[in-house]
């Protein structure tokens, strides 16, 4: 019996796709910026202030870039499935 190895019914599981690939490298860069940025910074924001290390400041930052990519995701997702519907 020959096995077809051209990728196709579950023969490709142990690869990574290119997405995954560049979030991988996105997050080892993030890591090295965190652990290379460790001093305090105040941050002035309207009426605030805070004094918080560097690295926290920008994992903070990271986390509503993510949300705010995600969330644009899901609203394409949605306009897509409700043009389909019409």
């Amino acid at each position: 019996m020959v096995e077809d190895s051209s990728g196709g019914g579950g023969g490709g599981r142990g690869r990574l796709g290119g997405g995954a690939i560049a979030s991988l490298i996105g997050v080892a860069l993030l890591v090295i910026f965190m652990v290379q940025n460790r001093e305090k910074v105040t941050l002035h924001f309207l009426a605030w202030n805070f004094t918080w290390p560097l690295w926290v400041f920008t994992l903070a930052i990271a986390v509503v870039g993510a949300l705010v990519w995600f969330g644009l995701g899901v609203l394409r997702r949605h306009r897509r499935r409700r043009r389909r519907r019409d």
